[in-house]
């Protein structure tokens, strides 16, 4: 077995060239999108690992998927007790970070989070599998648990509780909309010499700059 850094390959999928790219990140992020989406090697292009810290300043880093994209920014849905709210609350400043690695691609975002209104929660809330919904009653995320028992006890529970008529929105899930202040796209290039921009918010107006690699 080879040791761990006799591990590499040669990154030659493309290249990014300035000239390229749009004056809106947005514009160039759609389209990786839509790239990384029709991928048939991506099982979860929505996949976006959340970087929060928290009162003493210790980082935290979990996946969650991207729900929705806009000219306002980047959205995801949780819940608001879970361990990422209570650090959003304290620090609203985070990092998101699709590492398309089949591509060839990251996307890397820093941004401030801002809690979504009731009404856009339910307006994704409904459009859930009612699996789904019910598992939103269920956990109460990032608290310590006996077992996997206590959480199946519980579904079963909500699931009888709720087995007619709509389920509820619980007044603890939620959801934020990263507002991006900067936003870069890395590809991949031969001899590490990677191909790195990075789009900064200044006074509402995007700049655009070569990164080294």
């Amino acid at each position: 077995m080879s040791k761990l850094s006799d591990i590499r390959r040669e990154y030659t999928l493309g290249g990014l060239h300035r000239d390229e790219l749009p004056e809106d990140p947005m514009v160039l992020f759609s389209k990786w999108m839509e790239q990384a989406r029709d991928s048939e090697q991506l099982s979860d292009p929505t996949a976006m690992s959340v970087a929060t810290v928290d009162a003493d300043g210790q980082p935290f880093q979990r996946i969650v998927l991207l729900k929705r994209f806009d000219t306002n920014g980047f959205v995801f849905f949780t819940n608001l007790e879970s361990r990422k709210s209570q650090h959003i609350a304290v620090n609203s400043k985070v990092s998101l970070l699709f590492p398309w690695h089949s591509l060839e691609r990251q996307v890397a975002i820093t941004g401030e989070a801002q809690s979504l209104s009731t009404a856009e929660v339910m307006k994704y809330f409904i459009t859930r599998p009612k699996e789904s919904q019910i598992a939103a009653w269920v956990s109460k995320q990032s608290s310590k648990i006996s077992a996997r028992q206590a959480l199946e006890s519980k579904y079963a529970e909500m699931k009888a509780k709720f087995s007619k008529g709509e389920v509820p929105l619980p007044k603890f899930w939620g959801g934020y909309v990263v507002k991006p202040t900067s936003i870069e796209f890395w590809q991949g290039g031969e001899r590490r010499l990677h191909d790195r921009f990075i789009y900064s918010k200044e006074q509402g107006n995007w700049d655009i700059d070569r990164l080294a690699p």
